[in-house]
Order: C-alpha cells, then structure tokens, then sequence
C-alpha cells in the first residue's frame, strides 16, 4: 500500500487495490432514480442503496456543470480551484472567456497528483468543454492515463488523449452532442476501459441533455436511467469502489403557457439605473445552449460605478422571484467563490424561475419543451449513491459532492 496523498490540504489514501470509480450524473436529481425505481428499472443502483450509502448532499454554488466536475475532481470548491462557472467577464479588458482552459485551474486535480505517484488515470467525458481541464498535469505518453471526450471521440489521439481510433474500438460512431448517446458512449467507454486497462481512478462524466428536457417518471428519462443501471452493474465488479453523484439538480423553469419563466435582469437595471451602468453575466453561458437558452438560476453582476452597488441591490431586491442578493464579499464568503472572478453583486432565483441578461440576448426558439434549468440554491441538493458503506466521523455534517473520490478511493484500498 502506498503512502497516504495530501491533495489540496486534504490527506487521502494512497493508490487503490482495486478500481476507484466516480461518475457525474449530470443534472440528475433523487426523483430520477426514484421514479426509475418504482418499475424496476434500476435494480442494480437499488442494490447500491440498500447495501451500501443512499445520501443526499451539496454541490457547489453556482450548481452549474463546470464549477462542479471541478469540484469534484479538486475535491475543494470554486474559491480554491477558481473555476466558478462555464466563463466570467474580466471588467479591465471587456472581455468574457469561457472557462475550459486549464490556465485558469488555481489547484491541481485528485488525478495529476495520484498520477505523480504512479496511478493509472482514466478519464471519459460527454463535452469536450471539460477535457483540457480534467486531463491537467497528465502525461500520455506513458501509457497510465486516458482522457477524451464524446463529443470528439473521433479527434482522440495517443498524445493528447492516450487512446486513438475510439470509434472503432467501442463500435460506436461519434453521437449527436444532444442527444442520450452521448452519455451512454461515456458508460460504454467507461466499462470497456475498466476492462481493458484497468485504471486506479476512474471518472465518467455525462451530459444533462435529457434531463433538461425530461422531467422525473418520463419515460425518456426513465429509459435513460434503465440504460444507465445496466452499465453500473458492469463496473460493480472485481470489489471496485463506485460512487454516482451529480453536478446539480434540475427544475421545472416555465410559466403555465410553456414559456420560459426568466427575469430579464440586464433590461431592469438598465431601465433602473441607466444604461452601461451594470453588466449582467449569467455564468450558465455555454456553446450548448439548446436546451437551456443561456437561461439559469445564479447571475452575477458588474457595476461600472460602484456608489450604484447599494441602488442596484435595492433595485434587485424588489424583483419577487430573486431570492438571493448579496455583496461580492458576502457571496463569495457564504458559497465558497473565489471574489476576484464574481461581480459586484451576487444574485439567485426561485426554484422556478431563471435569471437572464437582455431579453434580445437570448435564442429561444430552439427550446421545444418547457424549460428546464439550474444553476441556484434548489438545484444544489443532489444524490451520493455509493456501492460501499462510508465511514462519517460526524453524521451532523452534510457532505458535498466533492467529497466523492475520497470515500471512492477509501473504499477501494
């Protein structure tokens, strides 16, 4: 057994006898599972509940995808990793850069510091957007590490990626990006890779394409769900360590005519208080915005003269459905931020309701089903499914979904 790694100031186990599996359900929530459940779609994650742990817990703020894999992966939050949504605005240059590079990662992740001990990492991701930064600090050049995406199976090569010719290997074509394959490609990868490599750490990180269109007890969910146990029960094998955890939830955001239920923040404050005063940023903003519309629960927002900071609050605090409205410092202290990359004011919506910045800024004809979303406080609570029993010290302190690989590889020694 080797010795024990300390990873952003935390100690953890050292490399597993057996397989360490983490996977990111994305945007799932207990209902899904629940509701799956009930027909007896999902036998084997009924087992890992009844033998091993059925948790709920917390994902970081804002409960969007980026800040969460990395969280996940850190096992700190946004405040140490810096990665605090899918882009941010920088106020000095104008700018607004997505976040994917791994120039902006501000800690190291749990797999480049078990790959300087030797490890075998392995890595499948749906977004191609989250590859550069799980894969930081890996070298494929030695044959102990797999990093690649869906998306871009068919671009996966043995210097970038430690694999080439994916498609063919899984007999699987590069699925559409919206679409239920591209998680299942990710499941598919993932036990194939078990199989064939045999990694230390694994980690499967999906999509929530179905889930934003797809409500608990639908029958496209729940056939996603179904499609999901079936590739858990191949992994539960060999005494490996599993635990299923999710990014965030996911809520029904439309109002009773199907139209996106969004408060146009942007078009309030300038109206308020004037144009090119503020800035509204929705750290939501990705290049998939299909299903969403750039339309989710937490919104941030810059103010170019900031003796407005107090008027702007006050403006906020008058809108019914924003339940939170703080100060940088206040935000960034209560949810774990890092100051420098939120705005002035830290804002988040009702369970259902959306933040959005100019009314004109937002494509919605794409969405064709009533809207659902993420990103505030009641898409924070997500499931932590373990195959294992987990040693809690204190069973007062709610566990996050960071914690994930240090009860995975605990369980796997």
């Amino acid at each position: 057994m080797s010795s024990p790694i300390e990873i952003n100031e935390r100690q953890y186990p050292g490399i597993p006898s057996s397989t360490a599996i983490v996977i990111c359900l994305d945007g799932s929530q207990k209902e899904y599972f629940e509701e799956a459940s009930k027909l007896n779609l999902t036998p084997n994650i009924d087992s890992f509940k009844k033998n091993g742990e059925d948790l709920l817990v917390n994902s970081a703020i804002p409960s969007f995808t980026n800040p969460n894999n990395i969280s996940i992966v850190t096992g700190r939050p946004s405040s140490v990793h810096g990665i605090c949504g899918n882009f941010f605005y920088t106020p000095s240059t104008g700018e607004e850069v997505m976040m994917n590079d791994p120039q902006f990662l501000r800690a190291p992740t749990i797999f480049q510091k078990y790959y300087e001990q030797g490890a075998k990492i392995a890595i499948v991701t749906a977004k191609d957007k989250l590859r550069k930064l799980l894969s930081h600090g890996l070298k494929f050049n030695e044959s102990r590490a797999i990093c690649f995406s869906s998306e871009k199976s068919d671009q996966a090569n043995l210097s970038e990626n430690g694999i080439e010719d994916v498609n063919k290997w899984l007999g699987m074509e590069v699925p559409n990006v919206y679409s239920q394959g591209l998680s299942e490609f990710v499941m598919a990868a993932g036990v194939k890779i078990l199989n064939e490599f045999n990694p230390d750490i694994m980690y499967l990180s999906t999509t929530d394409f179905i889930q934003h269109k797809y409500a608990p007890g639908d029958e496209v969910a729940n056939t996603f769900y179904a499609m999901f146990d079936r590739y858990i029960g191949q992994l539960n094998v060999n005494n490996n360590s599993i635990i299923v955890t999710a990014d965030h939830g996911m809520q029904p955001k439309s109002r009773s005519d199907g139209s996106p239920n969004a408060i146009f923040l942007q078009d309030i404050l300038d109206e308020t208080l004037g144009k090119n005063i503020s800035k509204v940023i929705l750290p939501i903003t990705d290049p998939y915005v299909v299903h969403h519309g750039a339309l989710g629960s937490f919104a941030t927002v810059y103010l170019s003269d900031k003796s407005k900071i107090n008027d702007a609050i006050e403006e906020i605090n008058k809108i019914e459905d924003i339940e939170v409205v703080l100060t940088n410092k206040e935000g960034c202290a209560q949810y774990d931020l890092p100051t420098d990359r939120m705005g002035d004011i830290i804002c988040m919506s009702s369970q259902n309701s959306t933040i959005g910045s100019a009314e004109k800024a937002h494509d919605l004809s794409k969405l064709k089903e009533p809207l659902r979303s993420h990103g505030g406080l009641h898409e924070r609570e997500v499931p932590f499914i373990s195959n294992k029993k987990i040693n809690l010290n204190d069973a007062n302190i709610k566990l996050n979904n960071y914690d994930a690989f240090y009860h995975a590889i605990s369980g796997a020694m």
